[in-house]
């Protein structure tokens, strides 16, 4: 019994000493080696400072900045922090109301107690001083250092774009953002986003009962360095694009020009337009209320790349070329022109006055509708020999391949697709086998139901300029150096129409300038090749167009206007497209005359 008892008490002595020996080394292991379980312990006393990377610098193609960074300071909370507080004194030294105070002070608490939440966004570098010096006499509260966006040149606000705090949604799409930090809502910003946007860094402070910085945690063992964003340049030229701004002062419409050998953007126009340093810091929200209740002039709205118009005349080119390539059209193919285009019960397609009859290279030149609802017909009904449907089919097929219908899905932002309508819709709309060419002769002439954006025409014109292959669209030429071009944009489109048949068309592009319907495009210094086009317009006076290249050969530029409710496309959009390519090609203007009456014009009235 006595051997029993003692070899229990023994068995119980060396559990015990086990136990205990397994406590004591945890607790060593939690105290001495698991630095974690110090941080969680210190929460109350430590500050988690998110540190903000810089955002890439943006450059124009010659190394002019576009986009740069300032800095500014938020003002953060952590609500359960909140004590001894002097709430007058606070609103007073942020110029803010008690209510205003209350209620952001809620809305950071339903975020969370315990986690730092923005309370006055974006203050200026001039009165971070004067906040930094007061704030240890309110607990709760520290000021996080951050950059904004600045615009050195206040141009090209549509296509750099603007940044803008996430919202729950994008939070939820995307973990790497958290409640107060900024993203690129539109333009490079948006496009570019992961690149410029660079690596968030921490930094764990210690503070004391008063809210005071201490001095770093573990000096600084567990801090993490941002890693700034990458710098871009875009393909833009400043001095085009401030130029093309100038020109479409007090107009609606848009100027895409292009660089043929590359698909490399020029200049993006968009009029009306706005300085984008109005989206930038406190001002950003009212800033954007006011653009935004602008709707007679709708100056967010991005033009260039988002507004659909009928091509007009501009589109005959498309169909003399797919004509050619078909063999429907001949380059001795001609038609005569009473006048109009007759479609029976008194309905005709009218024309203007020109001499009769016409072959190809001066229907371009003259723009005749005539000639291009026979060429059109021909196309549909002798295109196919199954079915109107099918003929139909083919040759939106071709006009697909030329860039209309759909996005170029490179790094424009918020592009649309424009719409070459199917055979499907026009079975909805007339019936099935209810249609024919007479039914849809207004795509002859490109209107109707076809809708194409600025850039999907300045890519046409550059497409005419290569005799038949583009390079995608694209607004950023080089990521981190200017030397390093972006191979992404290098792939070739080439269409299946010969060449012989571009060659044909840029010479009677060529005659539109040298004596047909763009004589006031025309330079003596500068070959210009174009075309005219006048959109109809149902709500009012009919929109200016005119695509062109220059030189003719070894082209540099090629470009789309279109000045709304400005009629004629000689009238407005011509005379400011050879203002912009005597100012790519030569950096001067010689016809001051011209420019001042461009200028000057004022179509918002």
């Amino acid at each position: 019994m006595s051997r029993g008892f003692t070899a229990r008490k023994y068995f119980i002595l060396v559990l015990i000493a086990g136990i205990g020996s397994a406590l004591l080394i945890r607790l060593f292991f939690i105290q001495v080696i698991a630095d974690k379980y110090i941080l969680s312990a210190n929460n109350n006393v430590l500050r988690y400072i998110t540190q903000y990377p810089a955002r890439g610098f943006v450059y124009d193609r010659n190394g002019k900045l576009l986009v740069y960074n300032e800095a500014a300071y938020d003002l953060m909370v952590i609500p359960r922090q909140i004590r001894d507080f002097d709430t007058t004194g606070f609103c007073r030294l942020l110029g803010i109301d008690v209510q205003t105070f209350i209620e952001k002070v809620e809305k950071a608490r339903k975020y969370s107690s315990y986690r730092p939440t923005i309370f006055f966004p974006q203050i200026s570098k001039e009165n971070y001083g004067f906040l930094e010096e007061k704030l240890f006499r309110f607990p709760g509260f520290y000021v996080q250092p951050r950059t904004l966006r600045k615009y050195p040149l206040a141009i090209a606000a549509h296509t750099v774009g603007y940044i803008g705090e996430v919202s729950p949604a994008m939070i939820e799409r995307k973990p790497y953002y958290k409640s107060g930090d900024y993203i690129g809502i539109s333009g490079i910003e948006k496009s570019y986003e992961e690149i410029l946007r660079g690596k968030k860094g921490m930094k764990i402070r210690v503070v004391d009962v008063h809210n005071r910085d201490m001095g770093s945690f573990q000096e600084g063992k567990y801090d993490t360095l941002p890693v700034a964003g990458i710098g871009l340049w875009a393909s833009l030229d400043a001095d085009l694009q401030a130029y093309g701004e100038l020109l479409m002062t007090n107009k609606k419409g848009s100027i895409v020009a292009i660089e043929p050998s590359s698909g490399e953007i020029l200049a993006l126009v968009t009029s009306p337009s706005y300085d984008p340093n109005l989206l930038v810091g406190q001002v950003r929200s009212r800033n954007y209320a006011m653009l935004a209740r602008d709707t007679a002039r709708i100056p967010l709205f991005n033009r260039a790349l988002m507004a659909q118009y009928p091509p007009g005349s501009t589109f005959k080119i498309v169909n003399a070329l797919i004509g050619l390539h078909e063999g429907i059209l001949k380059p001795t193919t001609a038609f005569g022109c009473p006048g109009g285009f007759s479609l029976g019960s008194g309905k005709v397609v009218k024309c203007h006055a020109h001499f009769s009859p016409l072959q190809l290279k001066q229907s371009i030149q003259f723009s005749c509708n005539t000639y291009y609802c026979h060429a059109f017909r021909n196309i549909i009904d002798k295109g196919s020999r199954k079915s109107t449907r099918a003929g139909y089919e083919k040759w939106r097929k071709q006009v697909w391949d030329f860039g209309f219908g759909h996005k170029f899905e490179t790094d424009l932002a918020n592009e649309l697709n424009g719409n070459i309508p199917s055979a499907d819709y026009y079975d909805r709309f007339h019936g099935k086998n209810r249609w024919n060419s007479y039914s849809i002769i207004s795509l002859a002439i490109g209107q109707g139901e076809i809708g194409v954006t600025p850039v999907q025409l300045a890519n046409l014109c550059a497409t005419i300029a290569n005799r038949g292959f583009y390079y995608p669209p694209h607004i950023i030429r080089a990521i981190g150096k200017a030397d390093s071009l972006n191979s992404k944009f290098l792939k070739k489109h080439v269409l299946n129409i010969e060449k012989e048949h571009f060659d044909l068309v840029v010479d009677a592009m060529e005659d539109v300038v040298l004596a047909g319907t763009a004589t006031g495009a025309r330079m003596d210094s500068i070959s210009v090749c174009g075309k005219t086009g006048t959109a109809q317009n149902p709500h009012g006076k009919d929109h200016s167009i005119f695509i062109a290249f220059a030189p003719k050969d070894n082209p540099r530029i090629a470009l789309c206007v279109i000045v709304e409710n400005a009629g004629f496309g000689a009238t407005w959009a011509a005379p400011i497209a050879s203002l912009m390519i005597e100012k790519y090609l030569t950096r001067k203007i010689q016809r001051q005359d011209l420019e001042t009456r461009m200028v000057e014009g004022n179509l918002l009235r």
